[in-house]
């Protein structure tokens, strides 16, 4: 029957825990305690028993015992908290650091002071940093992260008045110094409303559905915001490879089909998606969108007009001026070629092929 009652003791414990806190709460306040301990004290600590608990303001008040240190803790979103060491665990942080050692004597009970509480300070503050990091991707981290010392109360009555009248989440330590050279009690009380940041695997689950509009949109922005190449072809010349290859310097090839008031917007797969005519404006040239349906079209300003690559494609032989807001056709300069004869130019449209 005892040890059906120690079962049954366990598996309710366990429950408090996971209700309250979770796993993530124990492990890190046991893990950042232990830490401290050795890195700041050279001191070795090990956690006897932990329960995290919900309690009232009154009746936190009611369970700080007698002589203990008090320190008030500072955390997120002007939320405070209290962080209680007893009497034998004091003393003990207390020689370590004086003597280098903790006495096997019993030690003498005395009211804490101010310097046994700058004493401390850092082992409290070291602790908590352990239990926030070690809750990074934990749920615990809203209400248990971003709490740090802030001051020392000598007396526990102001207690009531400082802390907020609201429900609090308890972790009671049983701890032993040592190899159980000293052993007592550490209580955290932090608010239970958690005002801290939210953890990393947390809000990654809290971000929208795949499929949901917050993921469209955000998917469409990114998109539309794309950089995206677009030609504007005067003509398109097809001949056989064999002529191609055949092409030396000084041969002329007729574009039969171009026209300047006829230009061609393709993108990089050569689909074509807008029509235009070759224009300046402001001293570059630009291609004018036309909606074909509605030619012809008169002449007006180039408030429409896109400028087309700063290195322009067809360059002129002389500067331009700068006209804003004027469109006139382009001139090219006229051009003497010499007299060809008759097998001077292969004929490659009549045998041409794609």
């Amino acid at each position: 029957m005892a040890e059906a009652g120690i079962i049954r003791r366990k598996i309710a414990s366990q429950r408090a825990v996971t209700a309250e806190g979770g796993p993530g709460a124990d492990r890190g306040w046991r893990i950042g305690l232990a830490r401290a301990a050795r890195d700041l004290m050279k001191l070795s600590l090990d956690v006897q028993a932990l329960v995290v608990e919900r309690r009232s303001l009154a009746e936190l008040a009611e369970l700080v015992p007698d002589r203990a240190l008090i320190a008030i803790l500072d955390g997120p979103r002007e939320g405070l908290g209290a962080i209680i060491l007893t009497q034998p665990l004091l003393s003990g942080f207390i020689e370590a650091q004086t003597i280098g050692r903790i006495r096997a004597q019993d030690h003498v009970p005395r009211k804490p002071t101010r310097t046994d509480a700058a004493m401390v300070v850092a082992l409290i503050d070291t602790a908590l940093s352990g239990l926030e990091q070690a809750l990074a991707d934990e749920a615990d981290l809203v209400w248990a992260g971003g709490f740090r010392y802030a001051s020392f109360l000598d007396d526990p009555r102001p207690l009531t008045l400082l802390l907020e009248d609201a429900p609090l989440r308890l972790l009671r330590t049983t701890v032993s110094l040592a190899g159980g050279l000293r052993t007592g009690e550490i209580l955290l009380a932090l608010p239970a409303e958690g005002r801290g940041q939210r953890p990393v695997a947390a809000a990654m689950q809290a971000t929208p559905s795949d499929h949901g509009p917050a993921f469209v949109q955000a998917l469409s922005e990114r998109v539309n915001g794309a950089q995206t190449r677009v030609e504007a072809v005067l003509a398109r010349l097809t001949m056989p490879l064999a002529h191609v290859m055949a092409l030396t310097e000084g041969m002329i090839l007729p574009l039969q089909d171009a026209a300047i008031d006829r230009i061609s917007l393709e993108g990089l797969d050569g689909r074509h998606v807008a029509d235009g005519k070759l224009g300046q404006n402001r001293g570059m040239r630009a291609v004018r969108l036309i909606d074909k349906a509605a030619q012809p079209q008169t002449q007006g300003g180039m408030e429409d007009a896109v400028p087309a690559f700063p290195t322009p494609r067809f360059t002129a032989s002389a500067p331009m001026a700068e006209e804003p807001g004027d469109f006139p056709a382009m001139d090219f300069p006229a051009m003497d070629f010499p007299a060809m004869g008759e097998g001077d130019l292969p004929n490659f449209f009549a045998t041409g092929t794609d």
